[in-house]
């Protein structure tokens, strides 16, 4: 296997000290002196000394003076191998390691290794090695282990086969992350065609592709597979069952074949792979099974109840899959240590029997079904049991006691379930090794006391319960305390002071505490928003809050000016003042220290007064949310130094200016609200260079704006757009990871003219808000091309022409609002068929003609989505649309009378009614027969548009 320290010691009649010769000496002293490394970190090359026998040097292994081993693998070393090199004059080597070092300096593996002709172990894996790999090493005819994974290389010329050919020696092939892409029938055949006594063949990520070849059948002595990585789309072959040797299997395929009786197989390892289907019970044959792991598959179906029957294992993992039904019986794997199978579909009770498993360490059952009470429990032997995890199920009734026999307890999970009482002191003198405790999402109305004496107590979490009253004190005193989190209760006052050296993050948010802010000291993150507090302590927050460097207030009582001492808060990073009653204007000094602070957060107070023209050269922020004030004056053009600001919210204040062109460097942009202000001048010409690919949110609603729409540049708002170019979207993914995390951001946006509130916004919520602007001209065809939009608005302009075909690709679109304008023309069935998950529309107030496409979801929207359009007609609106089809001659009376009637829209009628009447008889004559059409039309229109209603309002374009 491709370990970096692992080094084959190859012995011939026993290794002899032998004194080094002479020449042996020089060449290893002359490639120490070539190689590139760091001897303060070197173990090997560093120690070698020229005073001493090479053949005692660290990494040399000799053989009556002659040296036939060579490891030199995490030595890091960094370039100084080439064809030169004086490695390639030792002739006698037969093992050589430079694994997990770095020659990417030097690229490609060097062309002379095939002077190394005694060579039978060669691991160049992780070694930083690039381009094709040479021809050289095939002719190593004596290998029997070689190891060239998790490099950059390719496999071309030669390819696999003529690589392996001559190697017929071989018993373990690590070629992993080695680009290939070769077929099925190719790389297998080239496999058992040369390498028969292989017994580990390791080709994970290589780009191969399936079926897998029988042919792979003759490798009859495989012990490890790892294929995992490559894309066969094919179910796993049922010969896999014959490899009586084989202990590992490490594949990506599509389901599991039958497996026979009395298998040898030891490691099943299959996690985040493309298997899917259900479990064949066969597994249970697989008595040598020790470790299974299937984490973050397709499986679907119950788990066998076969699998009870693997006494060996150890390790079992089943995550992440969709696995119903119940737990079998583990009651005789007495030496599994981790037992996984959260996150799926499990039911039922859970089986009181899996906690007197004896080697039991980890037991995870969250995410599940499971409902009932947990019932109690005698004679637990799993004492050893560190790690129980029942979350996220619909478990009731009281916690169980027998829980607080599992002495060895470290990590105890019960959260969102149903329990409705906490444990009694006088029951829990057991429990002492206690370090993560969540009892979440319960209904918990008093603090557990059985916590108030576990001195280990690293996180606590109790959120989200019915606690009601006061923070007993005795939690201040858990001196390892790390993570505490009381959010959502009842909470009303605390025993403070909170003097806690080792707490890091508190979370008192969505309480009922109130008065003054307590004193709180040596707490990094501090989230009191959503309570009752009015006032600070006299003392200054540059003391009480000396190593804060989140504090949220936000959701409180707070009035009059925002204290000046926060400034000298040294450490702070994060400040949220949202939503309270502060008035005057923003102190300088905040806006001045944003070259540390990166989210300043002051939206729905009183602050009025201009923005401070003051952010520095340096600036850090990220965020900057000053909505709903009464702020005034210019948006300030040292805004332009915060280079890294992702969410600029100014919206519903009095700032009066143009767009902010200016802030063409602030790339890492996703939102901008500038709504209800006093903002004017056109924003028609965006500067090309001012690329904002983040960009998912933009609301400039209720200006001043003028001019024609935007023309979006390509390069612009690539997160709006559905990019079929991978390596611009992998330069999104890669901005995208860049975006702080710790604070959640929050934006106020408008569907259907009622405010909808997002909280920690989503990279897939887009929006783009126009309205009630004095915007004119054509709505633009770029439009069309940001394919993920959920939300456009444009409406309350005096935008013209027809709605361009374009906006019919906008297929994840929400809501559309283009109402009151003068756009004109006929809404085209194009727009109506590619809108498909459009729940809001409103084309109100337009100069629109003709019908109305009445499919797909414009089927079901009411008449106020279309009013005030005189030219319109059809359904849902009253007015009946008349057509009278095209002719070359006049009409007769009666054929007058006859095509006063709608037209049937025959491409619809043939898709909703050919398995009724049936093609030949009646749609044939219908499409080709006119005498046949008229009677049909006069006799069985009725009926249809009794039955089929919409058929009445097909668009006659369409038709055309």
């Amino acid at each position: 296997m491709a370990i970096c320290s692992l080094f084959l010691s190859i012995c011939v009649f026993g290794v002899s000290a032998g004194q080094c010769f002479g020449n042996q000496q020089s060449l290893l002293l002359q490639l120490k002196n070539n190689l590139t490394f760091d001897p303060a970190m070197s173990t090997k090359l560093a120690r070698w000394n020229q005073s001493a026998d090479c053949c005692s040097w660290e990494g040399v292994t000799c053989y009556e003076g002659r040296i036939i081993g060579l490891d030199l693998a995490d030595e890091y070393i960094t370039g100084g191998l080439n064809n030169s090199s004086s490695l390639f004059s030792l002739q006698h080597l037969q093992s050589l390691s430079l694994a997990c070092n770095d020659f990417s300096k030097y690229h490609e593996i060097p062309s002379e290794f095939d002077k190394l002709a005694n060579l039978s172990y060669l691991n160049l894996s992780n070694a930083g090695f690039e381009g094709q790999i040479p021809i050289a090493i095939s002719r190593l005819t004596r290998l029997v282990t070689l190891d060239l994974s998790y490099n950059n290389l390719n496999l071309e010329d030669p390819n696999l086969n003529m690589l392996i050919q001559n190697l017929s020696g071989l018993m373990e092939l690590h070629l992993d992350d080695v680009l290939m892409s070769e077929q099925g029938n190719e790389w297998c055949q080239a496999l058992s065609s040369s390498l028969p006594n292989l017994r580990v063949l390791s080709l994970s990520v290589c780009n191969l592709s399936g079926p897998i070849d029988s042919s792979l059948r003759n490798l009859k002595s495989l012990s490890i597979i790892r294929l995992n990585g490559n894309d066969f789309s094919a179910p796993v072959p049922d010969f896999f069952a014959d490899f009586k040797n084989l202990t590992s299997l490490h594949l990506s395929a599509s389901s599991l074949p039958e497996f026979p009786p009395n298998g040898s197989l030891r490691t099943m390892l299959l996690s985040k792979t493309k298997f899917s289907g259900t479990l064949p019970p066969s597994i249970g044959n697989l008595k040598m099974l020790s470790t299974i792991h299937l984490r973050r598959c397709n499986f679907i179906g119950s788990i066998p109840n076969s699998m009870a029957n693997l006494t060996q294992l150890v390790s079992l993992d089943m995550s992440y899959n969709s696995f119903n039904g119940s737990i079998p019986l583990f009651s005789t794997t007495k030496n599994v240590r981790i037992l996984d199978l959260s996150e799926n579909s499990l039911s039922g009770q859970i089986p009181i029997c899996l906690f007197s498993l004896p080697s039991l360490r980890k037991l995870q059952l969250s995410n599940n079904q499971f409902s009932g009470q947990i019932n109690e429990f005698s004679n637990i032997s799993s004492h050893l049991l560190e790690t129980l995890d029942l979350s996220s199920n619909n478990l009731g009734g009281p916690i169980p006691i027998f829980i607080l026999e599992l002495q060895g307890l470290k990590t105890l999970s019960l959260s969102s379930n149903h329990f409705n009482s906490s444990l009694q002191l006088g029951v829990i003198q057991q429990l002492k090794n206690l370090v993560h405790v969540d009892l979440s999402h319960n209904k918990l109305k008093t603090f557990p006391d059985f916590l108030r004496n576990q001195s280990s107590l690293i996180c606590l979490d109790l959120s989200d319960n019915q606690i009601y009253g006061e923070i007993p004190n005795w939690v201040w005193k858990l001196h390892y305390l790390y993570d505490l989190d009381l959010s959502y209760n009842f909470l009303v006052t605390l025993e403070g002071p909170i003097l806690n050296l080792s707490l890091y993050s508190l979370n008192l948010h969505f309480n009922q505490l109130q008065g003054q802010l307590p004193v709180i000291s040596y707490v990094f993150n501090l989230d009191f928003s959503s309570n009752n507090f009015h006032s600070f302590v006299p003392v200054s927050f540059s003391q009480s809050l000396a190593s804060t460097t989140l504090l949220s207030l936000s959701s409180n009582k707070f009035n009059g000016s925002i204290p000046r001492s926060i400034c000298n808060v040294t450490n702070l990073e994060v400040l949220d003042l949202s939503n309270n009653s502060f008035s005057g204007t923003i102190p300088q000094c905040l806006i001045e220290r944003t070259d540390t602070l990166t989210v300043l957060n002051l939206m729905i107070n009183n602050l009025n007064g201009t923005i401070p023209d003051a952010f520095p050269n340096y600036c850090g922020l990220h965020t900057l949310a000053l909505n709903k004030n009464q702020l005034e004056g210019g948006l300030p053009k040292s805004l332009a130094n915060c280079i890294w600001l992702e969410v600029l919210d100014i919206g519903n204040n009095h700032i009066e200016s143009t767009f902010p062109f200016y802030l063409k460097n602030t790339s890492m942009l996703k939102i901008l609200v500038l709504r209800s202000n006093k903002f004017y001048g056109p924003i028609a010409h965006l500067n090309p260079n001012a690329t904002w690919p983040l960009l998912q949110i933009v609301d400039i609603a209720l200006n001043n704006f003028t001019g024609r729409l935007p023309i979006i540049p390509q390069s612009n708002w690539m997160a709006m757009m559905d990019h079929e170019d991978k390596e611009g979207q992998s330069q999104l993914d890669e901005m995208v990871e860049t975006i702080i995390v710790g604070y959640q951001d929050t934006v106020t946006i408008t569907i259907k003219g009622s405010p909808l509130k997002l909280v920690d916004i989503q990279i897939i919520f887009t929006t783009l808000d126009f309205s009630c602007n004095n915007f004119h001209g054509p709505i633009p065809e770029e439009i069309g091309e940001l394919t993920l939009l959920y939300i456009l608005n444009m409406s309350h302009n005096t935008l013209t022409g027809q709605i361009p075909p374009s906006l019919g690709k906008l297929s994840n679109l929400e809501s559309l609002d283009l109402s009151s304008n003068k756009l004109s023309g006929k809404i085209h069935v194009q727009l109506a068929d590619g809108l498909i998950f459009l729940s809001v529309l409103n084309l109100s107030f337009n100069q629109f003609v003709g019908q109305i496409p009445f499919i797909k979801q414009f089927g079901t929207f009411s008449e106020n989505s279309f009013k005030g359009n005189k030219g319109l007609c059809g359904l849902p609106l009253k007015s009946k649309c008349i057509y009278e089809e095209p002719r070359l001659s006049p009409p007769t009376n009666e054929e007058s009378h006859l095509n006063s009637r709608i037209v049937i829209e025959w491409n619809y009628i043939s898709a909703e009614l050919g398995f009724v009447f049936g093609f030949g008889i009646v749609i044939g004559p219908l499409m080709f027969w006119k005498r046949w059409r008229i009677w049909y039309s006069k006799h069985v229109d009725d009926i249809l548009f009794k039955i089929f209603p919409q058929l009445y309002l097909r668009n006659e374009h369409h038709r055309r």
